[in-house]
């Protein structure tokens, strides 16, 4: 018979097993324990009736619950992801319809730009055309020299308005 006093940690070492299984088993098998000058705690140990072999560790069954819920939780965060590639793909296509929009606005701008400085050279020319057809109607006279320079003058104001019109069309 051979007994020995260890502590917890030398008992766990010998039998290969943690402290806290070591001091559980002191209790489950009521080895007597004793206090050493240091405070430990010392059990007595005969290890030819001890006869303690660890049992294997088994694997934790899951919880059926548990499994479920993360299969759910995993099938979720994958929907989740698609969810996202597919709305990052809408906002590309969205900022790409954006960007052409935006492009096209600022065409249409220039092109209304352009346009209002067309309308106010057209609107210069008519006031100085109406200015001249004015003076060639308070101007003509009975002599005939000023009536054919009238009438040079209402020529070219004639074709000076086909030629406005002209360029207007364009």
């Amino acid at each position: 018979m051979c007994v020995a006093l260890l502590t917890y940690a030398d008992l766990g070492a010998r039998l290969n097993i943690s402290r806290e299984a070591a001091r559980s088993l002191a209790r489950r098998r009521r080895l007597p324990r004793s206090r050493s000058d240091d405070g430990k705690a010392l059990v007595s140990v005969d290890f030819s009736e001890l006869r303690y072999v660890p049992r294997p560790r088994r694997c934790r069954q899951a919880d059926p619950i548990a499994a479920s819920m993360a299969r759910i939780e995993a099938f979720k965060a994958e929907a989740f992801k698609m969810e996202v590639a597919r709305l990052e793909a809408a906002a590309t296509g969205y900022r790409a319809d954006f960007e052409r929009e935006r492009e096209r606005a600022d065409r249409l701008a220039v092109e209304l730009l352009q346009a209002g400085a067309e309308t106010t050279a057209a609107n210069a020319w008519a006031a100085r055309l109406e200015d001249e057809v004015a003076a060639l109607r308070t101007g003509r006279r009975a002599s005939g020299a000023i009536a054919g320079r009238a009438a040079l003058r209402l020529g070219h104001l004639a074709a000076a308005i086909v030629g406005a019109d002209r360029a207007a069309r364009r």
